[in-house]
């Protein structure tokens, strides 16, 4: 199973879990004891104002290890609260600019991650510090960095622009920048804990409701596919994999790839059956582009993996658009003009299964009669528009003839 850690918002502990994994290197916090505990307000207001004159005024290495003890600092806060006033307290003490200055290429590896492990963990849970790293410039060194070779220092900067991705107003300067490429890249090599970060980074900025709109590859499917084999259906990572998927489902590089993987199909029809409601609702919305776009080429190879009964569940138990999109679906399946489209009787059977599996064979005979009621209204009511379509062309084309 994938790596379920997802940095957000409501998740510190684990994201500070992460920072604690991957933040080894030139930490030194082995061999440097951390700091004494603080005993009131006043003795921590000198510390965080002494600390950001070191990095502001101090030479290279004093800076660095100014950046280390922001850190550690916030990480040995005893709790959620006083992390979070040392975030503020740091923030109002202008150490986000000089920090940002120490990711540039001018400078060693060595202050460019502990620059990075900081500006982490002053991000965490504060939308406010999220956006002012990013207004001082954040964003070109992060894109460098994630250009980098050495492993680590490419997947703290996905998880950078992960957590910076979280507030809206930075979402249009990050999909701006050509992260998302970037990204897909670290999706398709990096480690299961960069690729986790990399799909929830690629989910935000795809959510971004103003221009621009972040520049994606197919050659995600791939990786999105195999990692939603692997997670649970149900899970928030399933959602935001699977709305990446129906974002590739709509073009036809992406329905390639996703009948190319092995299984491509199959991990969805098994998403249709047991993820959560929102999963559900993607993954049928996929395969629901996938058959519209071609329902020749697409309606055997969505039969052949048993995509009926969780199709079936969803227009009884689905959120109204689930619903909706599961019955244009099956609308499609069995209206096919090929030779092997279900007979009424075989659908018949399926339904009636299906309504006892979830009703109990004493209401079966009831429910599945409902089942095919729905579906049959449904049909009707596209076959009615297909023909008020076809009359008003008909219609148009006498009257431009007269």
């Amino acid at each position: 199973m994938v790596l379920e850690r997802e940095m957000e918002d409501e998740d510190e502990e684990e994201q500070e879990a992460m920072l604690k994994k991957q933040g080894g290197g030139d930490d030194n916090s082995k061999d440097t004891p951390p700091p004494s505990p603080l005993s009131s307000l006043w003795s921590r207001k000198m510390m965080v104002e002494e600390v950001a004159r070191r990095l502001n005024n101090g030479d290279l290495k004093a800076k660095i290890e100014a950046a280390r003890d922001i850190r550690r600092l916030v990480r040995k806060s005893s709790d959620s609260n006083s992390k979070s006033a040392v975030r503020c307290r740091f923030a109002a003490a202008g150490v986000i600019e000089p920090l940002v200055s120490l990711l540039q290429r001018s400078f060693p590896l060595a202050a460019r991650e502990a620059a990075l492990l900081a500006l982490l963990n002053l991000a965490a849970r504060n939308q406010r510090n999220k956006i002012r790293i990013v207004t001082a410039g954040a964003v070109p060194p992060l894109v460098e960095l994630l250009k980098y070779e050495n492993g680590n220092m490419r997947e703290l900067a996905a998880a950078a622009i992960l957590s910076l991705s979280s507030a809206a107003s930075n979402k249009p300067t990050i999909s701006a920048s050509g992260a998302a490429l970037l990204l897909i890249q670290v999706l398709c090599s990096g480690s299961v804990q960069g690729r986790v970060d990399a799909v929830t980074a690629l989910y935000n900025l795809s959510t971004c409701e103003e221009e621009p709109k972040p520049v994606l590859d197919a050659k995600a499917v791939p990786p999105l596919i195999n990692l939603l084999k692997e997670c649970k259906k149900y899970s928030k990572f399933a959602e935001k994999t699977t709305f990446l998927l129906e974002i590739f489902s709509g073009s036809e590089e992406g329905r390639s790839a996703i009948t190319n993987v092995d299984g491509g199909i199959l991990t969805l029809v098994e998403t249709v059956e047991d993820g959560s409601s929102v999963s559900m609702s993607h993954a049928v919305g996929a395969l629901l582009s996938l058959c519209q776009s071609s329902r020749d080429k697409y309606r055997d190879l969505i039969l052949k993996e048993g995509a009926i009964p969780g199709l079936l569940r969803l227009t009884a138990e689905g959120t109204p658009i689930a619903q909706d999109r599961a019955r244009t679906l099956l609308d499609l399946l069995r209206n096919s003009p090929s030779e092997k489209r279900l007979t009424s009787s075989e659908l018949e059977s399926i339904v009636y299964d299906f309504a006892a599996h979830i009703d109990g064979k004493d209401k079966a005979l009831e429910t599945a009669k409902r089942l095919l009621h729905d579906m049959v209204q449904r049909s009707m009511e596209l076959s009615f528009s297909h023909i008020k379509l076809r009359t008003s062309s008909c219609t148009t084309t006498v009257t431009e003839r007269t």
